[in-house]
């Protein structure tokens, strides 16, 4: 009978030593969706390391080729995170009345006016060309209506934007015909430019929107997350921004090796991604800063165009600090 008792209670202790052992990693399945283009570029690495079982939370990663199918996913509640253009963010949240947060700033300016050809000296020259581009009810659309309107060219009368589906059809164009006009971002002006050198950038639209804010960035990408999922997986988010910032910090500080990651992944060939990713303004800015980026960001928008934000400014339960 002693021997049963001393069995037992030895099999106790080992069961409570077990209990005490150091948590596993938190294996919370986060979904994930992200641009093909400048947003995705600051996840590679986290990308590497979900596939690798590095990382600390689990990651279903998807790069998509327009901000519709992100939108559509969010809107049936199949994505919990996703990378997407600032002004989209502000829209969604009021569609969605209030049900997604913005948690970061992840690329600052990557446009610009590019020509294949030597036309443009100043922004007047643009009246009566053919402006190809990108992100119809996007950032481009109304960045590049915002810098036309405010130096007096009118973008419905004065020019002809035509938007294309993708980036990499506006690229294609303008590498492959003479006198094309296009409104692209980085890194796919750099893919251009490496198949034909007569392409040269015109007008930094950084430059073009500091003359007009006082010096003031423009934003181009964001990181969103539902509420439902931040309301229920607060430690899992926190993780992931954690892993983020790291993974936009290797970006930055090893391009090469970014590079390879890029092009493993098919956003844009490592070639492209070795020269571009310097240029592409890859950043990890959350907090009060993000806030104060953004929302002065927004506001400039809104201002131009309240259908670009949404028909309003989104509230202080928009930013997750």
């Amino acid at each position: 009978m002693k021997k049963t008792v001393y069995l037992l209670v030895f099999l106790l202790i080992l069961s409570f030593l077990g209990g005490c052992s150091p948590k596993e990693k938190v294996q919370t399945n986060i979904r994930v969706a992200s641009l093909k283009g400048p947003t995705s570029i600051g996840l590679v690495k986290l990308m590497e390391d979900s596939k690798e079982g590095k990382s600390q939370n689990q990651y279903e990663f998807n790069i998509y080729a327009t901000a519709d199918e992100i939108v559509a996913k969010l809107g049936k509640g199949e994505l919990d995170i996703a990378t997407i253009p600032a002004n989209l963010s502000a829209v969604l949240y009021n569609k969605l009345e209030g049900n997604i947060s913005v948690a970061g700033i992840n690329t600052l300016s990557v446009l610009y006016i590019v020509e294949n050809g030597e036309s443009l000296s100043s922004l007047e020259d643009l009246k009566g060309k053919t402006i190809y581009s990108t992100g119809k009810g996007t950032t481009p659309e109304y960045v590049l209506n915002y810098i036309l309107k405010e130096n007096g060219i009118d973008p419905i009368t004065d020019v002809n934007i035509e938007y294309k589906s993708e980036a990499t059809e506006v690229a294609t164009l303008l590498a492959s015909e003479d006198n094309v006009v296009a409104f692209l971002p980085q890194p796919f002006i750099t893919a251009s430019q490496m198949k034909n050198d007569r392409i040269r950038v015109a007008f930094s639209i950084e430059e073009e929107w500091q003359k007009l804010n006082e010096n003031k960035s423009q934003v181009t990408g964001v990181v969103v997350v539902t509420k439902e999922f931040l309301e229920n997986n607060k430690d899992s988010f926190n993780t992931f921004l954690e892993e983020y910032k790291k993974s936009v910090e290797f970006v930055n500080s090893n391009v090469g090796e970014a590079a390879k990651l890029v092009g493993g992944l098919d956003i844009i060939p490592e070639a492209v991604a070795v020269k571009a990713i310097p240029l592409c303004n890859v950043v990890f800015i959350t907090g009060d800063e993000m806030e104060e980026k953004l929302s002065s960001y927004l506001k400039v928008l809104y201002i131009s165009d309240p259908k670009s934000v949404g028909g309003k400014l989104p509230d202080e339960e928009f930013y997750f600090k």
